[in-house]
C-alpha cells in the first residue's frame, strides 16, 4: 500500500519547492538526452532560456501547484527539444529536470522542433505532490 499524506502537507511540500529554487528562476529547454541527475552537468544544445517572473508558481492547493505568469523566451538555437531543467536565478543550481514532448513528457510543447529566433511559450505547467 502506498503512503498517503494530507493536502496540507502536500501543499507545503510544493510551496517549499518554489521557495528553495528562489525568485526569478529560469527554465532551460535543451536537445539530447536528459542528464542522469540534477547534479550532472548540462547536456545537449541549449535551445531557449525562459526567464520566469519573481513569483513563478501559484500557491499550492489540493496537492497541485500551477505556473504563474507568462513563461516564454526566444530560441537562440534551432533543435528538437528533448528535456528541460529548472535552475535558480543565477543559472547555477539545477533543482528539477524532466522530459519534453509534444502532448507528452513532463513538459509538453505544441511543437518540439524549434527554430532559432522562434518564440517558445509554455501554456500550462503543473506540479503534483505525491501521496494523494
Amino acid at each position: 500500500m502506498a503512503l498517503q499524506y494530507s493536502d496540507t502537507y502536500r501543499n507545503a511540500l510544493l510551496d517549499a519547492f518554489e521557495t528553495t529554487v528562489g525568485t526569478s528562476a529560469n527554465v532551460y529547454i535543451r536537445s539530447g538526452a536528459q542528464p542522469a541527475t540534477c547534479a550532472t552537468a548540462d547536456s545537449g544544445t541549449l535551445i531557449v532560456t525562459l526567464a520566469l517572473a519573481s513569483d513563478w508558481m501559484g500557491a499550492a492547493a489540493a496537492g497541485s501547484k500551477a505556473k504563474a505568469g507568462t513563461w516564454s523566451g526566444t530560441a537562440g538555437a534551432g533543435a528538437t527539444a528533448a528535456h528541460f531543467r529548472v535552475k535558480d536565478s543565477g543559472g547555477t543550481t539545477c533543482h528539477m529536470q524532466g522530459s519534453v514532448g509534444e502532448g507528452t513528457g513532463d513538459l509538453s510543447l505544441d511543437n518540439t522542433d524549434i527554430n532559432s529566433g522562434q518564440v517558445v511559450t509554455i501554456s500550462t505547467f503543473t506540479l503534483s505532490a505525491p501521496g494523494a
